[in-house]
């Protein structure tokens, strides 16, 4: 008999009986006696009570092997070392301070605090000064929350804002931001020589000038500084080039004179606090004058007369008003600050006066004889381009993210608490000035008023040198810093290849520096010097200032609403509405400072990213709307077939088997609800079931069926398409849809079937067909999700509490971690806690694994619970045995009673007409049909004979005690919670009725006792990354 139904059932291997000590044997059992002794001496190294999982263990590592690895990350780049050199000292890792406070301090401070920032001041008074200061300083903390945001976004190496935007948006923006940003670092060199140059000419030594007098003559001053300037460059571009550590130690020196002095001038305001008598100002009416002594300050002075009555023929204005001297510096309780509340602004070549009265600023007879007067229009919008470049240097910390010990902590309080420092100290400045300066004071640029000194000097405790020189040097070293990191940014953007003309400037020179970069640099940095003015310069590079951080704003703007899986900052404070009014705010900031400067960074942006699209871009042209709409459709279709997703951008693009009963229905609908929540209302979801029959005499059933598919996923709100296949066999269709859905990148690359509950019934194949899906959906390299207990799992409108409990066992890609994240983005899941359990082996530390797993959950942004379980590695117990003999027995009945089946097959065509909807989702429990008695009598006999035959196999018997042990844990620790997430153990590798019944009896036993399982197995990828 058992021959006959071997030979009537092709599934089923062949049989032979044989007494041999009482047992009875399979042929292919015997011929695998030997695999199996192989197979045990290969894997005596695994933890017994992990043998379930033996298969994925060859690739797959377990969690402790991946995550010791994992921890102890590093993303700097290491040196060349000697081999037979002693083993360096570990690096010291700085801190938020040293590390990203201190830098940001430094870089945020420059040469405009000390030049311009009382000018500022002066001519807009302290209401519109105050808003000029905040309105910059906004800009800047809008952006350092949306850099913090995306720079806790994983582990980001050094590049400041191109690194961020270029993997945050695209190569193109990238490569147009990396762009603006070393334009605006390379001009800001410029600046600052430009501005070190002024502060050693105009108040420290005017008798350098090479153009004669230049405080008669602006044209001179400026020539003046184009020549210094260069000089100074070049020899600073030397230093860059000869030695950068010099450049790292000066550093250290520029800051401690920034920080000096300003504690000097806050020192000096205060002991100034009722004026001194040290500075006085000559005035005529009410316009200020220039190169007038104090002891000549009389309108009957000869010295005066001369200057105003040249040939007897005194000025009209010199003969109706008077001369007076007028204290500059007259203290915060002088009450100078109302006088300084309201704006001031002229017009080129008007005169610095009080008031607004035309008589006193209008030029009308064309001589300045020695009057002061405005070199520039000054508007509101102008002096936020010029102070703008104050409030810059915000990216100093993210730039050092390699050399921090806990980047995604130091990088938001370090440059929130720098800018909220500075910011503090500029907001307060503005009011302190304006308290303590007379306005004339304030608004003469240049200090003409009273001899070419410094007002910030001035001001200062104890004498203007401490000012001169601190300001002298700091701005020095922000130059060095400028030519030091623009070389550096330039061959990043280089190195990267996203535009090929720059290829040249990615080599480095035999030191390892980017010596052609650095030309570049200089180059670009002389043509802004040649402009010879800070109030030029400043406005042209926060132009490329405020596009670099309007960028950053939109990026983080776009990944919060994008709401992309790797999104997942650990700085919490932010939303996209405050980067949207952050990018807002660079772009009418932009705007109405200078709106052809604007023009020239934005055409400059524009250019560079078409150049960097055109390289792949294919541009098509239809005609109407729906036209164009096709074409964009096919060249992003044509766009993601270039490759495989980054890690960063993979999504679950769902592909759901859905099972219909006999009206055609869907059988469980919750499955819809499941895939609703897993993707949150975002990416892509098909889903998709196979009838059983013929397509040309079921086609109206299928049209029937995939509009109540359809139904479904609209009530279940689902975003997505569905489908309905006709196919002959079941298995061969699930196939040839895992094999075939989906259209170029837009292929599903995950699947969800459900448990096929009635696998253990007689007559049933549904757990073939089950392991033959996951058999295909391993070999397409697709991820597989199997919910068990879907009835039980919440519907798409409730809210629940409780535990998401995650079962690591072995490594699959991350998968395992992304899923309870994506759960929870939707509300149903996002009152629940993460709760992550792994299985320490033997050999491991369970302590130190603790710890790695937490560092590892650290990075990658995932708030969880870890515990690590170790189980003691005990005996099998008799309990093992029994299950696993139960299990053999039922194989060997099932095999035995063979010769029924094809009688019972017979019963039950009628039945397989009916029942037309069949796929891997669970199977009707009533479908196995009543057996006859005369099965019932064999089924009998054979169970009395195996009861004393048969033995368990010593490989089913290790496996089932994994399965049992696990089981154990797993409901000890996570039977109440609401979801139990763990990994799928791979299908036997054998194609054998006996290993592929076993397999399901070993899963059937993993899960024991839990109510909503689900067993995912990666698609053998990372989907998960700790990297920005």
């Amino acid at each position: 008999m058992q021959n006959n139904s071997a030979k009537d059932d092709s599934d089923e291997m062949e049989i032979i009986s044989s007494e041999h000590n009482g047992t009875v044997h399979d042929t292919k059992n015997e011929d695998s006696g030997d695999i199996h002794r192989a197979e045990e001496n290969q894997k005596s190294n695994i933890d017994p009570n992990l043998y379930l999982y033996d298969d994925d263990l060859a690739t797959r590592p377990h969690i402790s092997t991946f995550i010791s690895s994992i921890a102890n990350y590093e993303n700097t780049i290491p040196a060349a070392t000697d081999p037979d050199a002693k083993p360096p000292q570990p690096s010291a890792r700085m801190g938020t301070l040293i590390g990203v406070f201190l830098p940001c301090i430094q870089n945020i401070f420059g040469v405009i605090l000390f030049i311009r920032l009382t000018w500022v001041v002066g001519t807009a008074g302290a209401v519109c000064g105050f808003l000029i200061v905040l309105t910059c300083c906004c800009v800047t903390m809008l952006t350092a929350i949306s850099m913090s945001a995306i720079a806790t976004n994983g582990v980001v190496p050094a590049g400041g804002s191109y690194f961020m935007i270029s993997r945050s948006l695209g190569p193109e923006f990238g490569g147009a931001v990396g762009m603006l940003f070393y334009t605006g670092t390379t001009l800001a060199a410029a600046m600052y020589i430009v501005g070190a140059v002024e502060i050693v000419l105009t108040y420290m030594a005017p008798w350098a000038s090479i153009f004669g007098d230049f405080t008669k003559d602006a044209d001179a001053m400026y020539n003046n500084f184009r020549v210094y300037g260069t000089v100074l460059l070049i020899f600073m571009g030397l230093i860059v080039f000869v030695g950068v550590k010099f450049v790292n130690k000066f550093a250290t020196v520029a800051l401690a004179c920034v920080i000096l002095s300003i504690i000097a001038v806050y020192v000096g305001i205060f002991d100034n606090i009722h004026g001194n008598e040290k500075l006085y100002m000559c005035v005529l009416g009410k316009r200020l004058l220039k190169d007038i002594p104090i002891d000549n300050c009389t309108k009957d002075d000869s010295f005066m007369r001369d200057i105003y009555c040249p040939n007897n023929k005194c000025d009209d204005y010199y003969l109706n008003n008077n001369v007076s001297k007028v204290k500059g510096i007259k203290g915060l309780a002088s009450g100078v600050f109302y006088d300084n509340v309201w704006p001031s602004f002229l017009e080129k070549g008007q005169f610095i006066s009080y008031g607004r009265d035309s008589i006193d600023i209008e030029n009308i007879d064309n001589e300045s004889y020695n009057q002061i007067m405005a070199d520039i229009t000054t508007t509101f919008t102008l002096l936020i381009g010029i102070f703008f470049p104050s409030v810059t240097g915000i990216m100093a910390g993210s730039n050092r993210s390699g050399d921090l010990a806990d980047a995604q902590k130091s990088i938001p309080i370090g440059t929130i608490c720098a800018i909220l420092t500075t910011s503090t100290v500029y907001l307060s400045s503005v009011l302190f000035f304006a308290g303590t300066v007379d306005n004339l004071l304030l608004r003469d640029k240049f200090g003409q008023s009273i001899g070419g000194k410094l007002v910030v000097a001035n001001i200062a405790w104890p004498n203007q040198w401490v000012i001169l020189i601190g300001s002298f040097l700091s701005t020095l070293g922000a130059g060095l810093q400028s030519l030091t990191g623009a070389p550096r940014l330039l061959q990043a953007i280089a190195r990267d290849e996203i535009i090929p003309f720059l290829a040249p400037f990615a080599k480095s020179s035999n030191r390892g520096e980017p010596t052609r970069a650095l030309l570049l640099t200089i180059v670009i940095c002389q043509c802004g010097i040649l402009l010879g003015n800070v109030d030029l310069l400043a406005p042209l590079l926060s132009m490329f200032f405020l596009m670099c951080y309007g960028f950053v704003n939109l990026a983080c703007a776009v990944q919060t609403l994008l709401r992309t899986p790797n999104w997942r900052p650990r700085f919490k404070f932010y939303h996209w509405s405050l980067s949207l009014i952050g990018l807002t705010l660079c772009i009418s900031v932009m705007i109405m400072t200078s709106w052809y400067f604007a023009l020239i960074a934005l055409s400059m942006a524009i250019v560079i990213y078409k150049y960097i699209e055109y390289r792949g871009a294919e541009k098509e042209w239809g005609d109407g709307i729906r036209g164009m709409a096709l074409t964009a459709a096919r060249f992003s279709l044509l766009r993601l077939e270039e490759g495989p997703p980054h890690t960063k951008n993979w999504r679950p693009q769902i592909l759901v088997l859905s099972k219909l009963n006999d009206n055609l229905l869907p059988k469980y609908r919750k499955i819809f609800s499941f895939a609703t929540q897993l993707k949150a209302g975002k990416g892509l979801t098909i889903c998709v079931s196979v009838l059983k029959g013929d397509h040309t005499k079921i086609a109206n059933k299928a049209v029937d069926a995939k509009s109540t598919l359809r139904k479904y996923m609209t009530d279940e709100k689902v975003k997505g398409f569905c489908d309905i296949l006709v196919a002959q066999q079941i298995g061969e269709g699930l196939s040839s849809v895992i094999q075939t859905i989906g259209l170029g990148g837009m292929k599903p690359n995950t699947v969800i079937i459900g448990w096929p509950y009635s696998w253990r019934q007689e007559g049933r194949n549904s757990w073939r067909t089950f392991i033959q899906t996951v058999r295909t959906v391993a070999a397409c390299h697709m991820a597989l999700m199997v919910p068990k207990g879907i009835n039980f799992y919440p519907e798409s409108n409730h809210k629940i509490g409780g535990n998401i409990d995650i079962w690591w066992i072995v490594h699959d890609g991350g998968l395992l971690m992304l899923l309870p994240f994506l759960l929870k983005q939707h509300r149903t899941w996002r009152n629940c806690k993460l709760r992550i359990f792994t299985v320490a082996q033997i050999e491991d530390n369970s302590i130190q694994m603790k710890k790695d797993l937490k560092t590892f959950l650290y990075h990658l942004r995932i708030e969880a619970d870890v515990e690590v379980v170790e189980m003691n590695n005990s005996d099998i117990s008799a309990y093992t045995y029994e299950r696993t003999l139960m299990m053999e027995q039922r194989n060997q009945m099932l095999r035995a009673l063979g010769l029924n089946k094809k009688e019972n097959s017979k019963v039950e065509s009628h039945n397989d007409e009916k029942r037309n909807s069949v796929d891997s989702d669970a199977p009707e429990e009533t479908d196995a049909p009543e057996t006859t008695s005369s099965k019932d009598e064999s089924t009998e006999k054979a169970d009395s004979k195996f009861k004393s035959n048969v033995k368990p196999d010593e490989f089913n018997v290790r496996r089932m005690h994994t399965a049992i042990k696990l089981n154990e844990v797993i409901v000890e620790k996570s039977q109440d919670a609401q979801l139990v997430i763990m990994n799928l153990p791979g299908p036997p590798r054998e194609v054998r009725a006996e290993r592929e019944s076993n397999y399901m009896e070993f899963l059937e036993v993993l899960t024991e006792g839990l109510e909503k399982v689900l067993m995912v197995r990666g698609g053998g990828r990372e989907v998960i990354t700790i990297y920005s």
